[in-house]
C-alpha cells in the first residue's frame, strides 16, 4: 500500500499504469497488461470520469479491481439513438454482395458537422432497418481493473528518458 511521502492520485496528476476493462461475465474488451503502460493526466479526457474516480487517492504499486455501474461508464442506452429508416435509403448496401448490410453490421452517417456517426444495425425487415447510435457498452456494468505503476504529483515537471 501506499507510504505517506508518495504522491497520491489526484486532478491533474499523471499517472502511468495497466489496465484491463471486461463485462461481468469475464469477457475482455481491453486490456493493456501483456503491453507496456499507458500514461495520461488525471482529468484530460483520455479515461472516462468513472474510472478515473476509481483511481483517486491511489498510489504506486496499489491495484483495483471495481465493477462500474453502466451509468458511469458507457452510459445507458438512450432509446431515442435508436432509429428507424425507410429500407430504400439503403438499398445499394443491401446488395453489396463483398460487404453485406445484416443485423450487427456497423454502418457509419455523417452528422450535420460531417464527422462520422457509426451505428450498429439491429434490425432489417422489409420496410425498415433500424439502426442503434448508442456505444456499445451502453447499459452494460464494466469490471475495471488497474495496477498503478507511477503517479507524477500535478505540478510536478517530468521528463522521460529513454536509455
Amino acid at each position: 500500500m501506499n507510504n505517506s511521502t508518495a504522491a497520491l492520485i489526484v486532478s491533474n496528476s499523471l499517472v502511468t499504469l495497466n489496465f484491463s476493462l471486461s463485462l461481468v461475465n469475464g469477457e475482455v474488451i481491453d486490456t493493456n497488461f501483456d503491453k507496456e503502460p499507458v500514461s495520461f493526466r488525471i482529468g484530460d479526457g483520455n479515461m472516462l470520469p468513472g474510472f478515473e474516480e476509481e483511481l483517486l487517492s491511489l498510489g504506486a504499486g496499489d491495484e483495483i479491481k471495481k465493477i462500474i455501474p453502466s451509468l458511469c461508464a458507457f452510459g445507458e442506452i438512450n432509446p431515442k439513438n435508436i432509429q428507424h429508416f425507410p429500407i430504400a435509403k439503403f438499398k445499394h448496401l443491401l446488395e453489396d454482395e463483398l460487404i453485406p448490410t445484416e443485423k450487427g453490421s456497423v454502418v457509419s452517417f455523417k452528422d450535420p458537422a460531417g464527422f462520422d456517426l457509426p451505428g450498429i444495425v439491429k434490425q432489417v425487415t422489409a420496410q425498415e432497418m433500424v439502426v442503434d447510435f448508442n456505444h456499445p457498452l451502453a447499459g452494460k456494468d464494466i469490471v475495471f481493473r488497474a495496477k498503478v505503476i507511477s503517479v507524477v504529483a500535478s505540478g510536478t515537471e517530468a521528463i522521460e528518458i529513454k536509455v
